[in-house]
């Protein structure tokens, strides 16, 4: 949730309209996860950002956005991480690692490519909702993710 209210701050520095839903009850800081509400504020056009998964045990984060790009018809989930876009290896502890541009879930599913956890990978693949995963380290990158610039890798159908 604390990202999700970062998030909304800095976009409404910006101007942006935004409202944030939580999977956790959370009353004073953000709404219940209401599939309508959310519709309608996006309608209005305003950004809805989405907190704390699905609100349950043993359901990552990853699986918790994926759930609501699909409930939510989303173009696209966007994953914002400490690197720069999917690798055939970890580039952390493997220096040779190739970045791809692309690449399919399936790759990702049986190549194990920690981009995140294979639920939330298979839940996108069969909503036909692309990846898009970027470094949120680098200021301004966000931007330009948005702006269909900047590195990254798009996970889709291969």
């Amino acid at each position: 949730v604390m990202n999700a209210l970062a998030m909304q701050g800095a976009l409404e520095k910006l101007g942006v309209q935004t409202r944030v839903q939580s999977a956790i009850q959370m009353d004073q800081v953000c709404e219940p996860v209401i599939r309508r509400r959310a519709e309608r504020h996006l309608e209005k056009g305003r950004v809805v950002i989405f907190a704390a998964g699905v609100g349950a045990p043993y359901f990552t984060t990853d699986s918790g956005a994926a759930l609501r790009a699909a409930e939510m018809g989303c173009d696209a989930l966007l994953k914002g991480t400490s690197v720069d876009g999917v690798y055939d290896s970890d580039p952390k502890k493997n220096a040779a690692a190739k970045r791809f541009d692309t690449v399919s879930y399936d790759k990702v599913l049986a190549d194990n490519l920690k981009v995140m956890d294979a639920s939330a990978v298979a839940l996108c693949r069969d909503n036909a909702i692309p990846i898009v995963v970027f470094s949120i380290r680098e200021k301004g990158n966000l931007a330009r993710v948005l702006a269909g610039e900047g590195v990254q890798t798009v996970v889709q159908e291969g």
